[in-house]
C-alpha cells in the first residue's frame, strides 16, 4: 500500500486504496473523506501566533484563520471537485496538543479554531482525539475511513523535533504574505 507523509502547511487528497500520515504536536490535523465513494484527505494546519487576540468576541482575525481556513477548503474543495458530496462528507479531527509548555497554548487556538469552522460550514464531526500533552502520530486510510492514533511519548528528544519542525513553520506564516480569498462551493 502507498503511504503519502504531509507536513504542517500541506495537504493531500486521494481517490486511491493507500494510506496518509502525519505527526502532530501543536498542529491539528482534519481527515475528511466522502463515505460514499471513498474519497478523501487529511491536512496539516498550525495558526499563526496572534499575540493572543485569537479569542477576541469568539472571533478570530483573519490574519490568524487564514491559513487553516486555507487548509480545510482547498481540501474540501479538492474532494467536491473529485466527485464527492458535500451532503456525504464525514470529518475526524486530531492533535493540537500543548507539547510547547513554555509557550502559548496554540493546540487550543487550532481545536476552537476548526470547532467553530466546522459549525459554520454545517460539517458533524464524527469522531475526534483532541488537546492533551502529547504527540500524535495519524495513519489515515480514506477510502474506508480508517484511522490509527498513536500518542507518542512524552520525551524530550522527539517533542524536541516536532517543537522545532512547528517554530519554524510558524515564523516562515509570519514572514509570508497572505494569499487571496478562497472561495468554498
Amino acid at each position: 500500500m502507498n503511504a503519502a507523509r504531509i507536513l504542517p502547511g500541506e495537504y493531500y487528497v486521494s481517490c486511491t486504496d493507500e494510506v496518509i500520515v502525519t505527526v502532530l504536536g501543536s498542529c491539528v490535523s482534519a481527515c475528511i473523506r466522502d463515505r460514499k465513494i471513498g474519497i478523501g484527505g487529511m491536512n496539516h494546519f498550525m495558526l499563526p501566533d496572534d499575540n493572543g487576540s485569537i479569542e477576541r468576541d469568539g472571533a478570530c482575525p483573519s490574519t490568524a484563520t487564514r491559513y487553516g481556513s486555507f487548509a480545510m477548503e482547498h481540501m474540501i474543495n479538492d474532494i467536491l471537485a473529485n466527485g464527492g458530496r458535500r451532503g456525504n462528507l464525514e470529518v475526524k479531527l486530531f492533535g493540537g496538543g500543548r507539547v510547547m509548555e513554555s509557550m502559548t497554548d496554540i493546540g487550543a487556538r487550532n481545536i476552537s479554531f476548526v470547532r467553530k469552522y466546522l459549525v459554520d460550514e454545517r460539517l458533524a464531526v464524527k469522531s475526534e482525539d483532541l488537546g492533551g500533552l502529547h504527540p500524535r502520530k495519524v495513519l489515515y486510510f480514506p477510502r474506508s475511513g480508517r484511522v490509527l492514533v498513536r500518542k507518542m511519548p512524552i520525551q524530550r528528544r522527539s517533542c524536541d523535533e516536532i517543537i522545532r519542525r512547528e517554530t519554524e513553520y510558524r515564523e516562515s506564516l509570519r514572514k509570508a504574505p497572505v494569499a487571496g480569498e478562497i472561495d468554498l462551493f
